[in-house]
């Protein structure tokens, strides 16, 4: 650990302060609960879930909502080459064609069973994280690891699943030297801090140089 609590706040508040942007706002989705950003955090979440580079997903993701493609009936209507032809402006080529195909799926499923309104789930879900996790896996091409991508990012709005760290974001956690448990990370920042917090963990277990940075300043 990195010199009992104020050692890790110190962490905290190093990366933060460095690296506290969602993907999300790295997208520039403003997260709202609302139909059309909660869209399209889930198909960034869809995207980032692949093996593929983060910076990669995110502006595939751009380029999907900048043709149009910001909600189920824009997603599901378009033609799979509109979708193909986003994807690879994003850099999204080597998955691009199966993506495609489970994008539009999706998007008519979601359609069909939420009538594209994703605070449907939620609701549904009546604040259980795994029988939302289990619905969004429902969707052709989300699994587990996409399923809580979504739910780290939205927890910011919707409350009742905050604190959530995904694994990734534990081992972010754990690099640092930082308690690998939600709870006692919760106490270390402010509640409206834990959707940043999270992506930021992330960040610091993608890339080990980012976490001996923030370790390094935060000790200094």
């Amino acid at each position: 650990m990195n010199g009992g609590d104020g050692g890790q706040r110190a962490v905290v508040r190093t990366l933060l302060d460095r690296y506290g942007e969602t993907y999300a706002e790295q997208c520039g989705i403003k997260v709202r609960n609302t139909p059309q950003p909660l869209y399209q955090v889930l198909v960034l979440a869809d995207l980032l879930s692949t093996r593929i580079r983060a910076s990669v997903a995110v502006a595939s993701a751009r380029a999907l909502f900048d043709a149009g493609m910001r909600t189920p009936r824009r997603m599901r209507d378009a033609t799979w080459q509109q979708r193909v032809d986003a994807l690879g402006e994003g850099g999204y080529r080597r998955y691009d064609e199966s993506t495609s195909t489970r994008l539009g799926e999706g998007a008519a499923l979601l359609l069909e069973k939420y009538g594209g309104d994703l605070r449907r789930m939620r609701e549904a879900a009546d604040g259980d994280a795994g029988a939302l996790s289990r619905a969004l896996q429902e969707l052709p091409g989300v699994g587990p690891t996409g399923a809580a991508i979504f739910l780290r990012e939205v927890q910011g709005v919707w409350s009742e699943f905050a604190p959530f760290l995904d694994p990734k974001a534990v081992q972010g956690a754990e690099r640092l030297g930082l308690p690998g448990d939600g709870a006692k990370l919760a106490r270390l920042i402010k509640e409206d801090e834990t959707a940043a917090f999270a992506s930021a963990l992330v960040r610091a277990a993608l890339d080990r140089e980012i976490a001996e940075e923030v370790r390094e300043a935060a000790a200094g």
